[in-house]
């Protein structure tokens, strides 16, 4: 029988009022509140033998790691550490090969190599890869070539192809095994040294021909060098400490019933070396904890994160760190009753705050949320996170979804400002990007502008920052840390 979480109760000493009395939880508890972005199939036999199989299959990822992950992010969220995630809008089954991995893996070692001689502080890495086959739509049909046909949802549910638009129960147990194999080729690479600090000219620029960037990011490298040079010659070199890193997954929780398929109740790990020692001494078994085992981090999306909706009711039982999207629908009053939801004991780093306001509203509205937040019983415990992508998305006059670069580094620039201002601390920033030369989001120093983005615009959704701009990203954050008053 499922086990019954409960929360604990805080009150609001500006309202004083109390949060919302929450019925117990179980993994399929959400299926009593109202849903959005909800799949309906046509074939219910054939979804409930996919769900089945999701079921028994092992988790794609283990509650160490999970915990790991939660104990980085306490960090981000205490000012010890800065949050670098990223990837796909929309990850396609067919990235699951070897060469579009491992280019993205390089670019944010690159970017994180970057933050790191920024801001003098260790970089927590987790990439929208393994799972990030859901999307939301604004609209559940389209229309192409004159005829409504169903939105392309995702690779979890249906294909781009227009004989493909039909919801396919199949794609569930798809989508598993593409994010399984995916994570499994990070963590061969990651154990075979591809991250590996000693080489990391190794990694490469790939696309990237602009002589300033090479010459900004080489000069790292061989400040790096020359460091781990003298640490060779005096004996301090820890190797083992050098060679890889932690990367981590995530992906919108969109698709609730696969979520809920993956979701498992499991001993919590004793991370913590004394309390390792006392359960030793003790004989005291670890307690348990319903963990969602498809990804390491997930988060609730802009269209989904009611907090009398189906999505906050999962959420809200799950071991795992959740992010939530905060955009210009977030009602100030809202805020507050999220966290208190989904984090009654006010575990620090337990929820990141996704912003995504768009470069025009960041500075009438960051403020306030700010002050809610900070000034509540919350304050120092969530991650602040800047996703400057999603506010800034436009259509060109001939319907091709963009984004200027110039928007893009305008809301980051003045979220890191506000953040200042405001006395907190922008912890993370969350960017749709890909390691291949794409031309999907217009601007940067190459210059890419409307007529540029047929060259090779390949996303089936959203635009993504190329390899280039995404390193330029890292590079403004990295100044703004340094207190360079040279930005690009």
């Amino acid at each position: 029988m499922a086990a019954i979480l409960s929360s604990s109760l805080h009150v609001d000493e500006a309202s004083g009022s109390a949060p919302p009395h929450h019925e117990p939880w179980s993994p399929s508890s959400w299926k009593t509140k109202t849903i959005k972005q909800d799949a309906v199939y046509e074939d219910r036999n054939s979804v409930d033998k996919s769900l089945s199989k999701l079921e028994r299959l092992p988790p794609i990822v283990t509650p160490t790691e999970i915990e790991k992950l939660k104990s980085s992010l306490r960090d981000v969220a205490l000012g010890k550490a800065f949050l670098l995630q990223g990837g796909d809008c929309a990850e396609l089954f067919d990235y699951c090969e070897e060469n579009a991995i491992e280019s993205k893996i390089k670019l944010l070692l690159q970017m994180s190599l970057v933050l790191i001689w920024g801001s003098h502080k260790p970089v927590v890495r987790i990439a929208r890869m393994a799972g990030q086959y859901a999307k939301p739509r604004s609209s559940p049909t389209e229309m192409v070539n004159g005829k409504e046909i169903p939105s392309f949802r995702g690779d979890i549910l249906n294909g781009y192809a227009i004989n493909e638009r039909s919801l396919d129960p199949s794609r569930l147990v798809g989508a598993y095994f593409h994010s399984a194999s995916t994570l499994n080729f990070i963590r061969a690479s990651l154990s075979s040294g591809i991250a590996d600090l000693h080489r990391p000219l190794d990694w490469g620029l790939g696309h990237v021909q602009d002589p300033t960037l090479q010459a900004r990011y080489s000069s790292i490298v061989a400040s790096i060098t020359e460091s781990l040079r003298f640490m060779q010659t005096v004996g301090a070199d820890t190797a083992g400490q050098l060679e890889t890193v932690d990367l981590f997954t995530s992906h919108e929780g969109l698709l609730l019933e696969y979520e809920q398929s993956l979701t498992r109740l499991l001993k919590k790990p004793i991370v913590n070396p004394i309390q390792s020692r006392v359960a030793r001494d003790t004989g005291i078994t670890s307690e348990k904890a319903y963990y969602n085992t498809s990804a390491h981090f997930l988060w609730v999306g802009d269209r989904t994160r009611q907090i009398d909706g189906a999505h906050i009711e999962y959420f809200r039982g799950i071991a795992n760190p959740i992010g939530v999207k905060v955009g210009p629908t977030t009602a100030s009053s809202d805020l507050l009753a999220l966290l208190r939801t989904l984090n009654p004991s006010i575990e620090v780093g337990k929820i990141t705050l996704i912003t995504r306001y768009g470069a025009s509203n960041v500075r009438t509205l960051l403020p306030t949320h700010i002050r809610i937040v900070e000034q509540s019983e919350y304050a120092r415990s969530v991650v602040w996170q800047c996703d400057p992508m999603h506010g800034n998305t436009r259509s060109t006059a001939t319907g091709i979804k963009t984004r200027q670069f110039a928007d893009i580094s305008s809301e980051l620039q003045e979220t890191l400002a506000i953040h200042k201002e405001e006395g907190s601390y922008l912890g993370g920033v969350h960017l749709e990007l890909t390691g291949e030369a794409v031309t999907e989001c217009t601007g940067g120093s190459e210059g890419l502008d409307e007529d540029d983005l047929s060259l090779n615009y390949t996303s089936f959704c959203d635009p993504r920052l190329n390899e280039k701009q995404a390193l330029e990203m890292a590079f403004l954050i990295a100044s703004h840390y340094r207190g360079d008053e040279h930005s690009l």
